[in-house]
């Protein structure tokens, strides 16, 4: 029997939903292999900051740092003080964000089979910057190590998965100094894997390219703040938020999260999609190396929504999220 500590972040509005329909689902794989989970909940997000002044508190960090995995759900306006400081603070330089197509599940390009590699830990998202007030700026880091490190990050994840083709994405014609350092270390990391088919394009012609012809992607390879803008274009593509899982990884952590927000308008109403939290669950099994326990997963969620009997409302169905969960525990 292996046994593995997860953390749990809910967080703010749905998020309590999609996690406690995620570990519904955990507990159905439990008696199907021979893993077993022990779970700790941390508070994080907007409503513990108005509880104790601060919204990501030393307890929490604690126990992400203890813990084999963490599943984060989502937060509200909190996102700068949380789930940011999360990824620098544990050196989790990776975020990997897939576009999939799944089937019952309406997709703009149902031929869409993207890994988004986005840079993690750098660029805007330091926060380093000035108000004052008539006047504004942030500064945009990019360095070697870190550009070197995610695209070789990105060769390797598609060498492991059987991929052949990595794009990378940039502004370096307005962005030369820092776009240009990103280019530079990525052609240095591109010629040591000859078999894989390189190429670069410019973001703004790439946001029209996954629209139009996003089966010409594999994985695609970029910095922060461009990974984060187009990896919710690839999401909506495939059916939206709700079905967007990802993870947050480093050499040694790791913290998945749904890519979808806090959702208030439908917070508490029971009829969330679990199913980007659910997948962001198996990729969190993939990265501790349970790759059967991973799929196990993954299948039951995609049989449920190829029956099409016990969808949420997002999906065009009415079931609730216990449903939802309740149907894919099923399906294991």
């Amino acid at each position: 029997m292996t046994k593995y500590n997860i953390a749990l972040l809910p967080g703010d509005g749905i998020g309590p939903e999609v996690v406690d329909a995620t570990v519904k689902v955990m507990d159905a794989l439990q008696k199907k292999t021979d893993i077993e989970f022990e779970y700790k909940t941390y508070m994080i997000g907007d409503a513990e900051k108005k509880r104790s002044g601060t919204a990501l508190p030393q307890a929490t960090i604690d126990g992400v740092k203890e813990a084999d995995a963490c599943l984060f759900a989502c937060v509200g306006e909190t996102a700068k003080e949380t789930i940011l400081p999360l990824r620098q603070m544990f050196n989790l330089y990776a975020n990997l964000r897939p576009a999939k197509a799944y089937p019952g599940v309406p997709a703009v390009r149902p031929e869409t089979d993207i890994m988004m590699v986005r840079e993690n830990t750098e660029g805007i998202y330091k926060m380093i910057g000035h108000r004052s007030p008539r006047s504004a700026f942030n500064v945009r880091v990019i360095t070697w190590e870190a550009s070197e490190r995610i695209v070789r990050y990105a060769f390797e994840w598609a060498k492991k998965n059987g991929k052949k083709k990595v794009t990378a994405i940039h502004k370096s014609n307005v962005l030369d100094y820092t776009d240009g350092l990103f280019l530079e270390a990525s052609r240095s990391v591109a010629a040591e894997y000859p078999e894989m088919e390189y190429n670069e394009l410019i973001v703004d012609a790439a946001s029209m390219w996954l629209v139009m012809y996003p089966e010409s992607f594999e994985v695609v390879v970029t910095t922060n703040m461009f990974g984060d803008i187009l990896s919710d274009v690839t999401a909506g593509l495939v059916g939206g938020l709700g079905m967007a899982p990802s993870g947050n990884v480093g050499d040694d952590m790791c913290i998945f999260e749904p890519v979808h927000g806090s959702a208030p308008d439908i917070a508490g109403k029971g009829i969330a999609n679990p199913a980007a939290c659910m997948l962001s669950a198996a990729m969190m099994l993939e990265w501790l190396g349970e790759n059967k326990a991973a799929k196990l997963i993954e299948d039951a969620v995609l049989k449920v929504l190829k029956e099409g009997k016990t969808l949420t409302p997002d999906l065009k169905g009415k079931a609730t999220t216990v449903e939802f969960a309740e149907a894919v525990a099923k399906a294991l």
